[in-house]
């Protein structure tokens, strides 16, 4: 474990901000479709987030042949985002890690892990960059191994796990990247956490609702209804059915203190059978514990629609 950052600055940085956000998204954008809402939302919700680049992350499931080609397929979609946005991809899009890390000491290096580190290093000491993860955080660990001392110049707002309550902390971006996942809650970082169950998972949708209020109302909005019908794995014929789309949980904590009920905790320890482990010794983060889907999506379809 990292040395501890100055408890007044740490305590700092675990505050909601006020005004503008400067962040940058790592994301595991075809992993499923969720990520597309994210990154759709974000890019839609200036001047309150300012989205200086958005980073690739790997991922691997049923939908890729391993972390790298994960990571390729989600820079396509990131790329493919920003064109029906129609926003440039220059200096804003970077490839991330095509392998999970290994190597505590340095980390993977990736043109996301070089820029985040730039960026990180000519913030401001009031100005914090927010590094907004919703996949596997292995660009996010790398930077942080590779260049400890920017740990004073981020906050880190992370989608994985679960509630420190749970009997597991297994969830895919968790177990994806465990040594990755590691490094978040060890190094002492800035770290904002939200769990999957009993927190993003209430950000839920159903096709009927996407197809009232994104449907043919902008091309972005239709390309989001589409692909949120299509997922082969929601099963749209069940009555009353309705999909997570958990990636938006950071951005509606980002976006109002009101909609996401967080507590500082101290940070657990996470287990190679992947679960917590408590010491009330170590640092604090910030737990999200419950939020509050209605004004969210309220905000995402006035935004898109």
């Amino acid at each position: 474990m990292m040395k501890a950052l100055d408890p007044e600055l740490l305590m700092r940085r675990l505050m909601w901000p006020e005004g503008r956000v400067r962040m940058v998204l790592d994301t595991d954008t075809y992993n499923e479709i969720d990520d597309q809402f994210a990154l759709v939302y974000a890019l839609s919700s200036s001047p309150r987030l300012e989205v200086e680049a958005v980073y690739a992350a790997p991922f691997h499931n049923d939908r890729s042949e391993g972390p790298g080609h994960g990571m390729e397929l989600s820079r396509e979609e990131i790329e493919r985002i920003f064109g029906l946005l129609n926003l440039e991809t220059s200096g804003r899009v970077f490839s991330g890690s095509t392998s999970w890390l290994r190597d505590t000491e340095g980390g993977v290096a990736s043109a996301a892990c070089d820029d985040l580190i730039a960026r990180a290093r000519a913030s401001a000491e009031d100005d914090p960059l927010y590094v907004v993860g919703i996949g596997a955080p292995t660009n996010i660990a790398s930077a942080l191994v590779a260049a400890p001392d920017i740990r004073e110049k981020v906050v880190v707002v992370w989608l994985g796990g679960h509630p420190l309550y749970w009997p597991t902390a297994q969830e895919f971006n968790l177990r994806q990247d465990l040594e990755a996942s590691r490094v978040l809650f060890d190094s002492g970082v800035p770290l904002v956490l939200l769990p999957c169950m009993h927190v993003a998972e209430l950000a839920r949708a159903s096709s009927a609702e996407l197809e009232r209020y994104l449907d043919g109302r902008s091309e972005i909005g239709t390309y989001l209804s589409k692909i949120f019908r299509e997922y082969e794995h929601y099963p749209q014929t069940e009555a009353g059915r309705s999909k997570q789309i958990w990636d938006l949980a950071p951005l509606a904590w980002l976006l109002d203190a009101s909609w996401v009920d967080t507590v500082l905790e101290a940070s657990p320890i996470l287990t190679e059978r992947m679960t917590w482990s408590r010491d009330a010794s170590r640092h604090l983060i910030r737990v999200a514990r419950h939020l509050d889907r209605d004004p969210l999506f309220a905000d995402l379809f006035a935004k898109l629609g």
